[in-house]
């Protein structure tokens, strides 16, 4: 007998060779029906699979995220057998759920699969998934696996296959499919009732862009036709948002073949955004005790072989700049911090100087492949809003809860309510990832987590997602539509301050090492904007939009006066703009409402008489007519009203899970 202890530490016993089926069944008939995986000591299993020794069990149902795991695994199989059936002889790459659905990397060779021929393999996947095919686990030796795909004519398994220990390995078959991998599965393709396979893209195998390009197809499953409506809805208005899209309409930022890929231009309007939330930042930091500093965008390859961020990423940086001096070699910079270890080692320090804070709206480059870009949340190069704190150990705690006041505070700015917290730790079985002694990630780990307690903040935890010099504290946001994205991160670090013979005096008059935090509220420009463009479609808080008024007049004949207009909220510090065209006025009032401007200020012959301006809100039509004066008042009342509530709010955010 074994002993089976459930989420609540309630313990049963069952007979050795019990499987998640039968203590679902066991449990409550009704859970049987809805649980699609099984969670066994941290692992997840399928729920057939045998469990052997006691255990801790969690069953998993389509609203967790491994019951989607499982269930969209599942679906890539059957993308994958639907596939084979329709193309013979198409070879296979990867197939693993993601996120949001799934996707399989095929090499349909002399075929060409384009998005017309997603409806067809969307119709055989649902001929298959109705006939309640079991998925079906088996263990299989390294040399059995090799002549099975060998036979078959799949290189891209035998490649993976030939990486991989004998014992280790594990087919999944169902159907008149087998494929290479490691599972969960659900027990049958039953409940895959819904499907969508939503795009076509070129992935090359194993992201090399040397290798052999392949086909990927995107896809989504979901257990009930209501639920991939409701999906297909969210990725309309996913569409609507796409900061891309958007980023066009209202002139904010554009690309261009010339400059290069991945390298953002950013235009006048989408400078001033930026610069506000600089600005913004910048008055948090003086608050908080920052000094602003500027590195350059190059540095000697010695510096980032000293910092360890050569080896690690070396072959993934843009190749160094040669000099006419033999031997000189610089790189473009890939990320601030060992600049910012140099600018503290220019002078001594003592206990009483810390801890020091250094910040920088750093510009960085790092080459990401041309298949991975993706407008500003995946660029070549992108500004940092980094900060360095260097502090003794007994600051450490203090600083870095210091570090999430800042981070709430901005949330709570731009109306991030819901966020994940979450703790990225190391890999202790996997070191060679990472740099340091133990006994410093202990220590830096330790503290990031009774930092977390001690703020209140409920946190998940994710093993072997440290950085590879320290663990952090990621915040994954949410948008207005339900996505999620990484934004602010703090990191620990014990490990630069002693690549860079960092020292401070102490109380004791002797030499000690500081500890320095790395910490980027907003993670980069790019990607925050980005974000912030999609969870506000494009309508800014007024304290921050580049426009806040945008002045037309109905005719020509009021051009002048309009003109005063502007000036006079111009230099009232009201961010305005004047649409002088010569077009109607319900034309301009249209186009002007596409470009979420606030406020539309329509100027004719009585407002030019009374110095006033007739008043249209943004998706709200027509305020009633006001004096240039009252206008202004009202919108620095406006404006102050929401800065305030901001100021006010408390430190921690009231909308974390």
């Amino acid at each position: 007998m074994i002993k089976i202890t459930l989420p609540d530490q309630s313990v049963r016993e069952y007979a050795a060779g019990i499987t998640g089926e039968e203590i679902a069944r066991d449990i409550s008939p009704r859970l049987a029906k809805e649980v699609l995986a099984i969670t066994v000591n941290d692992q997840l299993y399928d729920l057939q699979r045998p469990i052997n020794e006691d255990a801790n069990i969690k069953l998993h149902k389509w609203e967790d995220a491994e019951g989607k795991h499982a269930f969209w695994h599942s679906s890539a199989h059957l993308l994958a057998e639907a596939l084979e059936a329709l193309y013979p002889g198409m070879k296979f790459g990867i197939g693993p759920a993601i996120e949001n659905g799934f996707y399989y990397d095929v090499d349909p060779g002399e075929e060409v699969l384009t998005d017309a021929d997603l409806p067809l393999i969307e119709k055989k996947m649902q001929e298959l998934a109705r006939q309640k095919m079991e998925y079906q686990r088996r263990d299989v030796s390294k040399q059995e696996a090799l002549n099975f795909f060998e036979k078959k004519g799949d290189p891209y398994k035998v490649e993976l296959i030939s990486e991989l220990e004998d014992g280790t390995i594990t087919f999944y078959e169902q159907g008149n499919f087998t494929d290479l991998c490691r599972g969960p599965h659900l027990p049958n393709t039953a409940p895959i009732k819904a499907i969508k396979l939503l795009s076509i893209a070129g992935a090359y195998w194993r992201g090399d862009e040397k290798r052999k390009q392949l086909t990927r197809v995107y896809g989504i499953s979901f257990p009930k036709q209501k639920l991939l409506e409701e999906h297909l809805q969210k990725l309309e208005e996913a569409a609507k948002r796409d900061h891309r899209k958007l980023g066009k309409e209202l002139e904010l930022f554009a690309f261009s073949k010339r400059v290069g890929q991945g390298l953002p231009l950013w235009l006048p309007k989408g400078a001033k955004l930026r610069e506000r939330l600089e600005n913004f930042l910048k008055r948090v930091q003086v608050k908080y005790g920052y000094e602003q500093v500027i590195t350059p965008h190059i540095g000697q390859k010695e510096l980032y072989e000293t910092s360890g961020h050569y080896a690690k990423y070396g072959a993934d940086s843009f190749q160094p700049i040669h000099t006419p001096a033999e031997g000189e070699e610089f790189l473009l910079k890939p990320m601030n911090c060992p600049h910012h270890c140099e600018i503290y080692n220019v002078k001594p320090h003592s206990y009483r100087d810390l801890p020091v804070r250094y910040a920088e709206f750093g510009t960085v480059y790092r080459y990401e492949q041309s298949g991975e870009l993706h407008g500003l949340t995946r660029v070549r190069g992108f500004t940092q809003d980094d900060a360095h704190i260097f502090c003794r150990p007994d600051q450490l705690k203090d600083e870095f809860k210091k570090v999430i006041d800042i981070i709430f505070y901005i949330f709570k700015a731009l109306d991030f309510k819901d966020y994940i917290a979450q703790i990225s730790l190391r890999d202790a079985s996997n070191k060679e990832k990472y740099i340091g002694s133990d006994e410093n990630w202990e220590k830096a780990e330790q503290a990031i987590i009774e930092a977390c307690d001690e703020k209140g903040l409920e946190t998940v935890v994710e093993t072997g997602e440290a950085a590879f010099y320290g663990p952090k504290l990621d915040f994954m946001v949410r948008d207005a539509i339900g996505r999620k994205w990484q934004l602010g991160t703090i990191q620990v670090d014990y490990n630069l301050p002693e690549r860079f013979e960092l020292e401070y005096i102490g109380q004791d008059n002797q030499k000690h090492r500081p500890i320095m935090i790395h910490r980027a509220p907003f993670g980069s420009m790019e990607r925050f904007v980005a974000v912030l463009i999609e969870h506000t479609a494009g309508k800014f808080p007024l304290w921050l939009t580049p426009e806040q008024a945008v002045i037309l007049p109905i005719s020509e004949k009021y051009n002048e006066y309009a003109k005063n207009v502007l000036n006079f909220l111009n230099n009232s510090d009201i961010r305005a703009v004047l649409d002088d065209r010569n077009e109607k006025i319900g034309k301009k009032i249209r186009d002007n409402e596409l470009k979420r401007i606030p406020y539309l200020l329509i100027v004719g012959e009585k407002e030019a008489d009374n110095n006033q301006v007739s008043v249209r809100r943004q998706g709200e039509g027509d305020q009633g007519v006001q004096t240039l004066e009252e206008f202004t008042a009202f919108i620095k009342k406006e404006e102050q009203k929401l800065l305030e509530e901001i100021e006010t709010s408390p430190s921690r955010s009231q909308g974390g899970e």
